[in-house]
């Protein structure tokens, strides 16, 4: 039997908790492999956890440095030489351009390394669907995710999200929230389907479980309407009435509400609440104005009407929450009067996955302290055009 076919057969018949033992195994006797180790990002996207760790393995490395947070960063297999000729391959745990982590694989020399790169780097792909899956059954690597305890609000929230970032052939998506661990009101949820592409950025008000509790009723709402096959504005609506009805006007959730059309680029929005889109195009960056309308569940029976613009190939949408835009530096101006543009164009060789943790990085930095009094909330949305006609 090909090799690479039992390593799949042994990932899909393995149980739950025992992922990590079963591609152990695989590739020790079908690669040759000395060792293997599963790191996972952790929720700030700082460190890399191991699950499982074997002895001798460290307890996180970073992301973004060393050769584990090289091949994190650029999603391609980096080799690190070892004593004695040995090295080690470390390979992107992607599903889907969500970014997991990195399988580590330690081989006794750099020709079977290079023999056995392009099939142990599909492992690592089917690997990262199997962890997808798991996670129903298992709290193994939900856990090994984490540098520190979730607030009760945070846990509630990240169990909300789709993933932290996606790719197809026509876009590219990132999104990031901070404080990670301590999250409470900001959340983002997509959906795809063949000819669109369907973006929430949400802003619960107040703070801790209510914050929590408002966001995950606003957003189930969004998804029941649009699972109804309703547009933007309906979807609009429809939450407005289930907020409202729940908090009568006491609570309401901002949000922004975003319909691609993958076949055209044509972009339409509603514009609910406080926060902020920018383009960037070729080296402009700039604040996209749109028809502010009531947030949902601050009136009874509130109308919605959507923003229509066209997006060109190559350009950017940067999407930001309040805790980002409407932040003061000790000088006094806010982040998105200029500060945020500038982040923009900084960062436009970055892929849209590595976006929204630099523009957080130089939040931090115009902000003065390192700790944020709000949560913070940035989406990147690379348009790279309609699919080509075969």
């Amino acid at each position: 039997m090909n090799r690479f076919v039992a390593a799949e057969r042994a990932l899909r018949a393995a149980a739950p908790h025992r992922l990590v033992d079963a591609v152990r195994e695989v590739l020790c006797d079908e690669y040759e492999a000395l060792s293997v180790q599963l790191f996972l990002a952790d929720y700030g996207l700082a460190t890399l956890q191991p699950v499982l760790p074997a002895p001798g393995t460290p307890q996180s490395v970073p992301a973004h440095a060393g050769p584990a947070g090289r091949a994190f960063g650029s999603q391609e297999p980096f080799v690190e030489k070892l004593t004695d000729g040995r090295v080690c391959l470390y390979l992107p745990v992607t599903v889907r351009g969500d970014r997991l982590g990195v399988l580590a694989v330690t081989m006794p020399s750099a020709d079977r390394a290079e023999e056995c790169r392009d099939e142990l780097a599909e492992v690592a792909q089917v690997l990262g669907h199997e962890v997808i899956v798991a996670d129903r059954d298992t709290d193994l690597y939900v856990r090994a995710r984490r540098t520190d305890r979730l607030t009760l609000a945070a846990e509630m929230q990240w169990q909300l999200l789709p993933g932290r970032s996606c790719t197809r052939p026509e876009y590219a998506l990132g999104a990031q929230l901070e404080p990670a661990y301590a999250i409470f009101g900001d959340n983002f949820d997509w959906s795809a389907s063949a000819d669109g592409l369907m973006l929430y950025i949400t802003n619960g008000m107040g703070e801790g479980i209510e914050a929590s509790l408002l966001t995950n009723l606003g957003i189930n709402a969004l998804r029941n309407a649009r699972r109804a096959g309703l547009s933007i504005e309906d979807q609009a609506a429809l939450a407005d009435q289930a907020v409202f009805a729940q908090y009568r006007g006491d609570a309401y959730l901002s949000v922004l509400l975003i319909d691609l059309d993958l076949r055209t680029g044509r972009l339409r929005i509603v514009d609910a609440g406080s926060p902020q889109m920018l383009r960037l195009r070729g080296r402009h960056a700039a604040v996209v104005d749109l028809e502010a309308q009531l947030p949902l569940g601050m009136f009874e029976e509130t109308d919605y009407v959507s923003h229509e613009i066209d997006l060109e190939p190559g350009d950017r949408l940067l999407f930001a929450s309040d805790g980002v835009h409407a932040v003061v530096a000790p000088g006094g101006e806010r982040y998105g009067e200029r500060a945020l543009a500038r982040a923009l164009v900084s960062t436009s060789l970055l892929p849209a996955a590595e976006v929204p943790r630099a523009v957080l990085r130089e939040l931090s930095g115009h902000r003065g302290t390192p700790v944020a009094e709000d949560d913070a909330l940035v989406v990147c949305l690379d348009w790279f055009g309609p699919p080509q006609a075969s």
